[in-house]
């Protein structure tokens, strides 16, 4: 069995504004540090005080399992001789916070907009989304549902 190593860095950018005096004093804001140099500045979710105009953890977990799924998809669609010609997916996720201030995930549902190259490849095209979601290693790996619905249509 093969296994896969993944790091990133993660650093609290936030406090260059003050400490964590009071948890409504500071910043939520911080950087996420990828393998390859990419650096994408982050905070928590507004509703848990942090900056609207950055993505937040919720919506990175929501990228990752709408990214998986797809890179799924196109390469059984290529092995299949099923020819994607464009591909969307505006994906959403509900979270449920506990009375202890916890919470969790309660589903994800993807929302693929997939256009193929012919009319014939349809049916194919729809089936190889239940076989991309048994195979999505992020999917695989939350205690939570991850749907889809999608829709396909041919390139005109």
């Amino acid at each position: 069995m093969r296994t896969h190593d993944y790091a990133v860095q993660v650093s609290w950018t936030g406090a260059a504004r003050g400490g964590t005096t009071a948890y409504r004093a500071y910043s939520r804001e911080h950087a996420v540090e990828f393998d390859g140099g990419t650096r994408l500045t982050a905070s928590a979710d507004p509703a848990f005080l942090g900056d609207a105009e950055l993505v937040n953890p919720e919506e990175l977990l929501l990228a990752s399992l709408s990214q998986c799924h797809m890179l799924w998809y196109l390469g059984l669609c290529a092995s299949s001789g099923v020819v994607v010609t464009a591909y969307r997916d505006a994906a959403t996720g509900t979270m449920t916070e506990r009375p202890d201030g916890g919470g969790a995930f309660t589903e994800v549902v993807l929302h693929p907009e997939v256009q193929v190259a012919e009319a014939g490849m349809v049916s194919a095209a729809e089936r190889l989304h239940e076989q991309a979601n048994r195979k999505c290693f992020i999917a695989n790996s939350v205690n939570f549902p991850v749907r889809h619905q999608p829709t396909i249509s041919t390139g005109g």
